[in-house]
C-alpha cells in the first residue's frame, strides 16, 4: 500500500525548490499551482514573491525557468503575462503515475499524516415519531463523511443522538400503562417497521387526545414524567417499549437508505442522564454558568435578543428540569473524557447554529474543548420541493421519508425498465435490484451534490434523469465501462508509458490523478459535495474520451487499445471508490 504522489505535487515541488534557488529569501514559498486551460497547469506565486522582493517579475520568473529540468516529468514549461508560468507535463508522467496509482488498492490516495479520532453525531431520530424529509440530510451527509474520514485513515466513533426522553413520555407511558395491549404485535414473526410505525403513530395519536381532553389523565401523565426522570423501574420498563418499537421502525428506513447503523452506535438523549448533574455542578463551581431567576444559564456578549437584553444558553431550568444544552454538553464531556475524541462533528440543521455555537463556547470555557479538541457543525439547509418552498404534501403535511423512498426506487425501476427495453440485456431481477440501486442513490446524489449549507430542490424527475448532474448519469458510465472490459475480447488493459496521447486522454488521464488531492481536501473541509462534483466531471470527460478515442472498435493498434483500456479500468475504479465513500452503489450491468 503505496501512496502515489501527485503530478501537482511532483510539479510543485520542482517549481519550489528552483524558486528558492533563484531567489533564497523566498526558501518555502508556494509558487501557487493551479489546473490551466493554456497549459496543464500554471503556477502564479512569482509575482507576488517578485513585489515583496522589489524584483521584476517577469526576469525571475526566467531565472526560475532556467532552474528547472525538462524531459521526464515536464515537457515544457514557459513565462507568460507579467510572471506566470505555463507547465505541460509529459506524457509519459501522466502514464507512469496513472499505472502507480492502478498498482495499488487505495489507488495511491495517502493516508492523513496525523489522523485522530473523531465522533461523528448523525442520523437523528425522534422515538415514537415518523421520519420525515427532513431526518434524510442529516443521515445521508454523516455517513458519507463516515466513510470519507475512515478511507483518510481517521478512526470514526458513530453516534446516533436520537430523541428518547422528554416530557411527551409522561403521556404515552402512562397511556400504555392503563391500554397494556396497545404495542403488542399481530404475530410472533419478524414485525415490519410499517406495523412498528402505525403501533407508535396510533398510540401517540390516541394519548395526544386523550391528555388534551382528560384532565385527570393529564395529571397523571404529568406524575409519569416524574416517575420516568427519578429511574423508577416500572416506567423505565415501559418506556423502554417504545425505544424498542421505534429501533425495529428506524432500522427498517436506514436499511431501505442503505446505510448500516449499529444498536451500540445509537445513544440517545437518556445516554446522559446519568452526567446532567454533575454537568451543572461543574459549570456552576467554574463560574461558566451562573444562577439567573433560578435557572442555571451562561451568558454571551454577542447573543441578545430582540429587546437587546443578553439571551442566555439555560442548562438547567428554575423548576429544576434540563433542557437540551445540559444534554449536549455532558455528550461533549462524554466524547472526549470517555471516546478520547479530538474532533466533535455535528451534522445538524442549520436552524440549529446558535444553539450549536453557544454550546460550543461553553464546552470550550469549562476546558473540555481547546486547541486539541474542536468541535464542528457541519450544518445543513431546507430540503425544498419543486415550487422552492419548504417540501410539505398537498394537504400541507410532512413527507413522510418512507413514501419518498418507495416513490424514488419506483421511479428509477421504471428508468431502468425503458432504457433495457430494446436492448433484452436485464432479467427482471436485475432490474428490480438495479432500480433500487439507482433510486436510492439518486436521492443521496442529488443530496450530496449540493453543499451542505444550501437548501435544496427534491425533484424526482431530475434526480431519476439520465443526462446531467445525477447519479443514474454516474452508474450509466461505470456501467458502460465494465461492459467495455467484458467486450474487449482478447485485449487487456495495459499502461503504455512510450504512447504519445491524444487531448481527450490527456484531459482524462490528469483528472484521474488528481482523485487523491480531491479525497483530502473533502475530508478536511468536511465537504462531500467536493466528491460528487470530482466523479461527474470524471465521468463527463469518459464520455469525450469514449467519443473520440476508439477503444476497442475499430481496432485501434494493440498498444493503443491497451492503454485505453487500461484509461478505462482506472476510471471505473476511481468511479467505484468515489461512489461508495458516498454510500452509493454501481451495478454492474445496466
Amino acid at each position: 500500500m503505496a501512496s502515489v504522489p501527485s503530478l501537482a505535487s511532483s510539479v510543485n515541488q520542482r517549481v519550489a525548490d528552483a524558486l528558492a534557488s533563484a531567489l533564497p529569501e523566498a526558501g518555502g514559498a508556494d509558487p501557487l499551482l493551479r489546473r490551466s486551460d493554456r497549459a496543464d497547469f500554471q503556477a502564479n506565486g512569482i509575482l507576488a514573491l517578485a513585489k515583496k522582493a522589489k524584483a521584476n517579475p517577469r526576469e525571475l520568473a526566467a531565472t526560475v525557468v532556467e532552474g528547472i529540468a525538462t524531459g521526464d516529468l515536464i515537457q515544457e514549461i514557459e513565462v507568460s503575462g507579467p510572471g506566470f508560468l505555463n507547465i505541460t507535463i509529459s506524457d509519459r508522467a501522466i502514464i507512469e503515475t496513472l499505472a502507480a496509482r492502478a498498482g495499488d488498492d487505495r489507488l495511491g490516495v495517502p493516508l492523513a499524516a496525523n489522523p485522530g479520532t473523531t465522533v461523528i453525531d448523525y442520523a437523528q431520530p425522534n422515538v415514537a415519531k415518523e421520519m420525515h424529509v427532513g431526518h434524510l440530510r442529516s443521515a445521508v451527509i454523516g455517513a458519507a463523511m463516515v466513510e470519507i474520514l475512515e478511507f483518510t485513515g481517521e478512526k470514526v466513533i458513530r453516534r446516533h443522538h436520537i430523541g428518547d426522553w422528554g416530557t411527551q413520555f409522561g403521556m404515552l407511558i402512562q397511556y400504555l400503562l392503563e391500554h397494556p395491549h396497545e404495542l403488542d404485535h399481530k404475530s410472533d414473526e419478524e414485525v415490519s417497521g410499517e406495523e412498528a410505525m402505525s403501533n407508535l403513530n396510533r398510540l401517540y395519536k390516541a394519548s395526544r387526545a386523550l391528555f388534551d381532553s382528560d384532565e385527570e389523565f393529564k395529571t397523571r401523565a404529568r406524575a409519569r414524567v416524574v416517575d420516568l426522570q427519578a429511574g423508577d423501574a416500572q416506567t423505565l420498563a415501559l418506556w423502554q417499549r417504545f425505544v424498542d418499537e421505534s429501533k425495529i421502525y428506524f432500522y427498517s428506513v436506514f436499511n431501505k437508505l442503505d446505510m448500516d447503523i449499529q444498536d451500540p452506535d445509537v445513544v440517545g438523549e437518556s445516554g446522559y442522564n446519568d452526567m446532567l448533574v454533575e454537568t451543572c455542578k461543574l459549570l456552576e463551581d467554574s463560574g461558566v454558568a451562573v444562577r439567573s431567576n433560578g435557572a442555571l444559564c451562561v451568558f454571551f456578549d454577542d447573543v441578545k435578543g430582540q429587546d437587546g437584553n443578553p439571551t442566555p444558553l439555560i442548562v438547567q431550568k428554575s423548576d429544576g428540569g434540563f433542557g437540551y444544552a445540559a444534554t449536549d454538553l455532558s455528550a461533549i464531556r462524554n466524547r472526549v473524557g470517555e471516546l478520547d475524541a479530538t474532533t466533535l462533528i455535528y451534522v445538524v440543521d442549520a436552524r440549529q447554529s446558535l444553539h450549536f455555537k453557544m454550546v460550543f463556547e461553553t464546552a470550550r470555557r469549562a476546558g473540555w474543548l481547546n486547541d486539541e479538541v474542536k468541535a464542528v457543525q457541519l450544518a445543513f439547509g431546507t430540503v425544498l420541493g419543486k415550487d422552492g418552498k419548504p417540501f410539505k404534501t398537498r394537504e400541507g403535511e410532512t413527507v413522510r421519508l418512507v413514501d419518498l423512498l418507495d416513490e424514488a426506487v419506483e421511479r428509477a425501476t421504471a428508468v431502468v425498465r425503458e432504457k433495457d427495453k430494446d436492448r433484452g440485456l436485464l432479467t427482471e431481477q436485475e432490474i428490480v435490484e438495479n432500480g433500487l440501486q439507482v433510486g436510492i442513490g439518486a436521492v443521496k446524489y442529488a443530496d450530496l451534490s449540493t453543499s451542505a449549507a444550501r437548501d435544496y430542490k427534491f425533484d424526482l424527475d431530475q434526480m431519476v434523469s439520465l443526462t446531467g448532474d445525477t447519479s443514474v448519469y454516474l452508474q450509466y458510465a461505470y456501467a458502460r465501462i465494465r461492459s467495455i472490459l467484458r467486450n474487449a475480447g482478447d485485449r487487456s488493459p495495459v499502461a503504455h508509458p512510450e504512447l504519445e496521447l491524444a487531448p481527450a486522454e490527456r484531459a482524462l488521464g490528469l483528472h484521474l490523478d488528481g482523485f487523491g488531492a480531491l479525497i483530502e481536501e473533502a475530508a478536511v473541509e468536511y465537504a462531500p459535495h467536493k466528491v460528487a462534483a470530482y466523479l461527474y466531471q470524471l465521468a463527463s470527460l469518459f464520455t469525450t474520451f469514449y467519443t473520440e478515442c476508439p477503444v476497442v472498435k475499430p481496432e485501434p493498434e494493440l498498444v493503443v487499445g491497451e492503454n485505453r483500456l487500461f484509461l478505462c479500468e482506472l476510471t471505473a475504479r476511481t468511479l467505484n471508490k468515489g461512489m461508495s465513500l458516498l454510500g452509493i452503489r454501481t451495478p454492474e450491468k445496466l
